[in-house]
């Protein structure tokens, strides 16, 4: 999705230590580097950029960067001692988000050799403290990471790191086609685009079904024919529906809005979009299956208008790439009290084969919400492992992006009345205390179900955009919850100014 990006290295020092130390500073800075390149742990290409030593260089590089639309962020480390001075018009210039990486090139110090060059050379330790303070006297939002960098762990800060900066570069340039209007009288799907837009960055286009209906009519019948063809190597599909005239009509209706679709998205620039079930003049019907491939093919779904979830969809697929795990648009549909209390995730057709823990089935089924008709549709259940609902909202004054920790299990039975992909879950720290949560912090209906996406690259991608998080976890507590809530209420409304 964003193979091209880039995250600049640039290592701080000055002129004071002479240039063999200066030498030695761009050798180990391209080393580093070049290890993490290697390492293929990180989903962007580090590029190291000279060392900076000046004020004008350290101005220029930030400069650099704001305009390259290849790069979606810097990591910064002060390999001697950087005087932060020289760090603030830089600092004061740079739009895109950094990470304050505080680590030394050797992992051990040699003892028997240290000498008064030797912490010249590698003082990281007080170099990036310095460095540390201005960002902090600046109050600027940054990623600090912490350890040798060729330690497991960093490598995963700084790859989960930079998949939240991907995350922030998409939302800055991501198109949204909404067809329809949201579901009539539904509160949590409205909302402020024009803040949106200044927030996050992303852009809410409107269009008419007509727009959208005379694409898919022009779609060819061996297009379709084609189509077909992929969907029997893809999924476990029945003979009979490719032998009954009137099921197989049913998959063509699908393959028709599915290349309708995608074509007007192409055209357009879309990366995400939305429909209603109350709004489909002119289509056979709410597209189930379409909808679904769409999104297995990397773009966002938002249902009944949703175009904020919509565009989260979009924005972690983009932040998952690569990872194991899915994404999907995802709805809390209904509860199992029992033993462990539990959710069953669903939606009425639209819930992505990505999140699928087997080979999904294609069916013909009656479709009884908005518009009675048959709809094909992919069936299976999600997966069993850890994973995350996130559910941006629009508190009117400010946004506020939700995340719960979940456990996914799989289903004790199965469901053959319901014909709809779902997901089996159980909520950290318990359904009594994360529903209480979710309800407190005014959470919508809609989530982004992610097993691919952790909390702490939504929390990073939050704080590039300037919004409020409330993470939902083991360590959830109902009283301490809400005075966050007090707290983070104030803090935003002071932030804002007059």
């Amino acid at each position: 999705m964003m193979s091209n990006k880039e995250v600049w290295f640039v290592t701080g020092s000055q002129h004071l230590y002479g240039p063999k130390v200066l030498q030695t500073v761009a050798q180990d800075s391209e080393i580093i580097v070049a290890g993490l390149n290697q390492s293929g742990k990180l989903p962007v290409r580090l590029v190291v950029k000279p060392t900076v030593k000046s004020p004008e260089e350290i101005f220029a590089v930030c400069q650099q960067a704001n305009a390259n639309p290849d790069c979606v962020g810097l990591v910064l480390w002060m390999h001697t001692f950087s005087p932060a001075k020289m760090w603030i018009a830089g600092l004061n210039e740079l739009r895109k988000p950094f990470l304050h990486l505080h680590t030394q090139f050797n992992a051990e110090l040699p003892w028997a050799e240290i000498n008064m060059n030797y912490m010249n050379t590698h003082q990281s330790a007080h170099g990036c403290r310095e460095f540390g303070f201005i960002g902090t006297r600046m109050r600027k939002e940054r990623k600090v990471v912490v350890g040798h960098w060729q330690n497991p762990t960093v490598v995963q800060e700084l790859d989960d790191w930079c998949r939240a900066a991907l995350g922030w570069a998409e939302s800055r340039s991501l198109k949204i086609a909404r067809f329809g209007d949201n579901m009539r009288q539904v509160a949590v799907t409205e909302g402020d685009k024009v803040a949106a837009q200044i927030q996050f960055g992303y852009e809410v286009h409107a269009y008419s079904l007509a727009d959208l209906v005379a694409v898919v009519d022009a779609v060819s019948d061996s297009d379709i024919i084609s189509q077909l063809d992929l969907y029997r190597q893809d999924y476990e599909i029945a003979p009979a529906v490719f032998t009954d005239d009137y099921a197989l009509q049913m998959l063509k209706n699908e393959a028709r809005l599915e290349l309708g679709m995608r074509t007007f998205l192409e055209k357009g620039g879309f990366k995400a979009f939305t429909n209603c079930f109350e709004n489909l003049a002119g289509l056979t019907g709410l597209p189930g299956l379409a909808t679904q491939r769409l999104m297995a093919q990397g773009y966002g779904y938002g249902a009944e208008g949703d175009w904020k979830t919509s565009a989260m969809v979009r924005i972690m697929k983009v932040m998952g790439q690569g990872r194991a795990g899915g994404c999907s648009f995802m709805e809390d549909y209904t509860y199992n009290f029992g033993s462990r209390d539990q959710v069953l995730g669903a939606h009425m057709l639209e819930v992505c084969p990505s999140i699928a823990a087997a080979k999904p089935r294609l069916e013909v089924h009656r479709h009884t919400i908005g518009v009675k008709c048959d709809v094909a549709r992919l069936l299976f259940s999600a997966a069993p492992g850890p994973a995350i609902n996130v559910s941006p909202i629009d508190l009117g004054n400010r946004f506020r992006i939700l995340i719960n920790e979940v456990d996914t299990v799989v289903p004790p039975a199965g469901t053959p009345e319901l014909p709809v992909a779902s997901a089996l879950w159980e909520p950290k720290p318990n359904l009594s205390v994360a529903a209480a949560a979710w309800i407190h912090a005014g959470g919508a209906h809609h989530t982004v179900f992610s097993q691919a996406v952790t909390t702490d690259m939504v929390v990073d991608f939050a704080e590039m955009a300037g919004v409020e998080t409330v993470i939902i976890d083991d360590a959830t507590n109902i009283r301490q919850l809400k005075n966050e809530l007090r707290q983070s209420s104030a803090y935003y409304f002071l932030k804002q100014g007059l």
